[in-house]
């Protein structure tokens, strides 16, 4: 049997953008977090705030809305944990 010579080949265009979209792997890593509080709900790191008095504001709000969480805030900088009570 004889092979083909010369066959066609087919490519794909592809948009300049959409290389630099394709190059960059995807992964499931959370980014890091930007703010010095962290707002922890049952101990699992929701948020971060730049301000304490903007964790607690957001704190305070899902405690109210669900008061048998554990709502906290942390500071990796001094190392302390507040939790937030039911009011």
């Amino acid at each position: 049997m004889a092979t083909r010579a010369g066959g066609k080949t087919l490519t794909k265009l592809v948009a300049p953008e959409a290389a630099v979209a394709a190059a960059e792997p995807r992964t499931q890593r959370r980014q890091p977090e930007t703010g010095r509080y962290l707002l922890q709900v049952d101990r699992q790191t929701k948020r971060s705030f730049p301000t304490v008095e903007a964790a607690e504001q957001a704190g305070r709000v899902i405690k109210k809305n669900y008061p048998v969480l554990q709502v906290s805030i942390y500071d990796p900088v001094d190392c302390v944990a507040t939790l937030i009570q039911a009011e």
